[in-house]
């Protein structure tokens, strides 16, 4: 297993080198704040650390940022914090320890056995059972006694429930014109020009488009005057946004409707049963968590004050 010298900090814990770790099983978990596959995970990662923390197993977070402002401490500090995430977590700004691992995947998972090989690995949502008795294996292995053969349990709730599925019919799209898909406004993406756009009267199933003063960047995408839209045609129980305000210490209202109307009873987290929120931090926000059926739905948030950035759908 490599080393984590190249971390630019560290949360939770002073730097942990080869020798702190030696004798220990080690599972090092890659993840970046804002990663909905990631948030999922959480709950059974937090979990494994508590339950066999006595018995010899070291978690290490490596925090790899994605977008520029999962780059400052502060902001991750402060997820960190609301997440409950009390394991050592080593800040990856510099992608050091990504490449050492030779790691390309938010989440993904390395098992070290206590001789510091890596046993196995997993990237991506899911198998949390086959990783939990692979933790099992490798403690009984290491001489850490009996530690038994039962499973954690969770009660995943908020942004870190289970995807609905059998449902999920949308995938994550970027705002940003790096990574952005199938983008509707007339006359299509301006990369880096402040553009007046217009969204059409009907979306394609996974079609998104702009309305009002906004400047596309390679990560975001902003808003320069007040009351622009974002509308997006989706099928999915759960539907976020990654969004920032102009700066710190400021906020940007916005509200939500689902076919025109306020969501009620199938608004997510960030909003109130008239689609009313705040942008607030540079986050992941819950806007739609369904409580019916889920059909092909359009969605669409309106900003009365300019300045909000946003950088990415995902859907659950």
């Amino acid at each position: 297993m490599p080393a984590f010298g190249g971390a630019t900090g560290w949360l939770n814990s002073p730097p942990l080198t080869p020798a702190d770790l030696g004798g220990k099983v080690v599972l090092a978990g890659f993840w970046t704040y804002t990663c909905i596959n990631w948030l999922r995970q959480l709950p059974y990662v937090r979990a494994w650390a508590a339950k066999y923390a006595d018995y010899g197993l070291a978690v290490i977070g490596v925090h790899t940022p994605e977008f520029a402002f999962e780059h400052n401490p502060d902001n991750v500090s402060r997820a960190v914090k609301d997440m409950g995430i009390a394991y050592p977590v080593a800040l990856d700004n510099d992608y050091a320890i990504w490449r050492a691992f030779a790691n390309h995947y938010w989440p993904a998972l390395y098992f070290a056995d206590a001789r510091g090989h890596i046993r196995h690995h997993h990237f991506g949502e899911g198998e949390y059972q086959q990783s939990e008795m692979i933790i099992q294996h490798l403690l009984a292995e290491a001489g850490s006694g009996d530690i038994g053969q039962e499973l954690v349990s969770v009660d995943a709730r908020g942004i870190e429930a289970p995807a609905d599925w059998a449902n999920l019919r949308s995938s994550e799209n970027y705002t940003g014109y790096e990574r952005t898909e199938n983008f509707a406004s007339p006359g299509g993406v301006r990369p880096g020009q402040r553009s007046s756009y217009a969204a059409p009267s009907q979306l394609g199933l996974n079609h998104w488009a702009l309305a009002g003063d906004w400047t596309m960047e390679e990560q975001a995408t902003t808003l320069n005057t007040p009351d622009g839209r974002i509308v997006c045609r989706f099928r999915a129980r759960d539907l976020h946004l990654v969004m920032g305000p102009p700066g710190p210490g400021t906020s940007v209202r916005f509200r939500v409707l689902v076919d025109g109307q306020p969501p009620g009873a199938d608004g997510g987290t960030d909003i109130d049963d008239q689609g009313h929120g705040q942008v607030t931090q540079q986050r992941l926000y819950q806007l739609i968590r369904q409580r019916g059926p889920v059909t092909d739905r359009t969605f669409e948030i309106a900003f009365p004050d300019p300045g909000v950035q946003a950088y990415v759908f995902t859907f659950g």
